[in-house]
């Protein structure tokens, strides 16, 4: 028997498309609300059971896909015209305003998951977040990465990702254990910020024209971990240098500590890491 319920809803964008969503309600009062921002080419089901903590916590959630990926994923992913960018700038206010509608008068947190913490300073109702909670969110510069790393992360982003485009329209991601498949533009994008300096940043005055990176002052506690070759501490000190007056705290957890094996980029939300979850309970109680 659980102490909330379930359902999955559909999210309208302001250009009209239609995100697939799921919402988290508890059976007992409500404390606040969660909005959960995936990372690249990740679905929804992912954050289940992280997910249905919180609620167990007395927290609504929303989970969702990007447009382009699982659900929200309408036609052939060749044709699918979305980037990276539009995630932040389209599909996160949306699924806020969503949450907002869902669980009113309350507080509203963002838990991202390296892109879906990355891109909060895109969205206009940015400023209606009360805290973030980032996990494995960086900058995820390649030239940051220890050398032995840096193979790898150039052959995915700088080989595999060009040659899949230019193969079959899209990047076949899960051949690799990276998510779901990429729209092109997305993967284009993702390339190109990571070559990059910042992340987004890199796109500052050339794609993105208009962002609150600079006046966002939003309570944030970012965690990382020393297997994560991507979000290392180089990378997630670079990201939240973007975000110019950010209250940000910061936090490595070693895996040994905690009686795991690895948490590296993804394993934070896995059910084996449950008991790094209090983290995020304390953080959410606190702001």
């Amino acid at each position: 028997m659980t102490n909330f319920e379930t359902r999955d809803e559909k999210v309208t964008c302001a250009d009209s498309y239609i995100l697939t969503s799921t919402i988290y309600t508890p059976k007992i009062d409500v404390k606040g609300a969660v909005l959960i921002g995936p990372a690249t080419g990740i679905k929804r089901q992912f954050y289940a059971k992280f997910a249905s903590f919180l609620a167990e916590n007395g927290y609504g959630v929303i989970t969702f896909d990007n447009r382009g990926i699982g659900e929200s994923l309408h036609g052939l992913i060749q044709n699918c015209e979305v980037t990276l960018q539009c995630w932040g700038e389209k599909d996160m206010p949306a699924v806020l305003t969503h949450l907002q509608t869902t669980f009113p008068n309350t507080k509203y947190h963002l838990v991202g998951h390296s892109a879906g913490g990355q891109l909060i300073g895109l969205m206009e109702n940015a400023r209606e977040i009360s805290s973030m909670f980032n996990v494995a969110s960086s900058s995820g510069q390649l030239s940051n990465m220890h050398l032995k790393d840096q193979f790898k992360a150039h052959f995915f982003m700088n080989i595999f990702m060009p040659v899949s485009n230019f193969l079959f329209g899209h990047v076949k991601s899960q051949w690799v254990g990276m998510g779901e498949p990429l729209p092109k533009k997305v993967s284009q994008q993702w390339q190109y910020w990571c070559n990059g300096s910042g992340y987004v940043k890199t796109a500052f005055g050339k794609t993105v024209h208009t962002h609150l990176y600079n006046e966002l002052t939003t309570p944030s506690m970012w965690i990382n971990s020393p297997d994560d070759f991507i979000a290392n501490n180089k990378n997630v000190q670079e990201m939240i240098s973007v975000f110019a007056n950010i209250n940000a705290e910061t936090k490595t957890l070693l895996p040994h500590e905690y009686g795991l094996k690895e948490i590296g980029h993804m394993k934070f939300f896995s059910k084996k890491s449950q008991n790094l979850w209090s983290y995020a309970i304390d953080w959410l109680e606190k702001n």
